[in-house]
């Protein structure tokens, strides 16, 4: 669905962003599942440069995006929102008590299974890499990370997508293996490389992504 700026829903965004992170703004989580239960939404954007409005801050009280509001709900934290999104929308939780409790649990093993590690990861390569703690630091995080890979591979097996099915969780675990995009792990998992695949080829990912792609602006760096 298009970004209209009269929908009741709102989601938070920045204006700029370094290109490494660019596609990977958590925003993004929110605005595919929004596209996937074809609901359109507005955009508040931020600029990362200048402090926080007192208003965002009651929204979003760390200052970070995505917050979400729909005139009803006003919530932060991206799993959250896309679980809440996903609430009214079979294309993200399947109708049975048992398929919609998986996914959630999907949703939660992205979160706190497998993306603390990806995140650690790349801030040692993006930010610390030339740091003598990094240096010692990254065998460890990396054998955490293939660790995390090889058991989501078994889960995965031949399948499609995790639970047989696209639900919230392989949204939310596709977005956390984008952030290793910056290495080349991902060819040792074939099933892996190809899952993401599949979920960067849907059409409501596309949609997703070129607009906060073309919501980013050309502004000096944030501080």
């Amino acid at each position: 669905m298009p970004q209209v700026s009269q929908s009741p829903v709102t989601v938070s965004a920045y204006s700029w962003v370094p290109p490494f992170a660019r596609g990977l703004v958590r925003d993004l989580r929110v605005r595919w599942a929004l596209e996937e239960a074809g609901r359109d939404y507005a955009v508040r954007v931020l600029d990362p440069r200048l402090d926080r409005p007192s208003d965002y801050l009651e929204e979003q009280p760390f200052g970070q995006v995505p917050s979400y509001s729909d005139g009803t709900v006003h919530m932060f934290e991206s799993g959250a929102i896309v679980l809440h999104i996903a609430e009214d929308s079979e294309a993200l939780l399947p109708a049975d008590p048992q398929g919609r409790a998986r996914a959630a649990s999907w949703v939660l093993a992205a979160l706190n299974s497998v993306e603390p590690f990806v995140q650690q990861l790349a801030a040692i390569d993006l930010f610390h890499a030339d740091k003598g703690w990094a240096q010692e630091q990254r065998p460890g995080v990396e054998q955490m990370v293939r660790k995390r890979l090889g058991q989501l591979a078994e889960r995965l097996g031949d399948k499609d997508w995790i639970e047989g099915r696209f639900t919230a969780g392989d949204l939310m675990m596709v977005t956390v293996l984008r952030n290793l995009r910056h290495t080349d792990i991902l060819t040792d998992y074939p099933s892996l490389a190809a899952y993401q695949a599949r979920g960067e080829a849907r059409p409501a990912f596309e949609r997703a992504l070129t607009a906060q792609m073309n919501g980013f602006e050309d502004l000096a760096p944030a501080a």
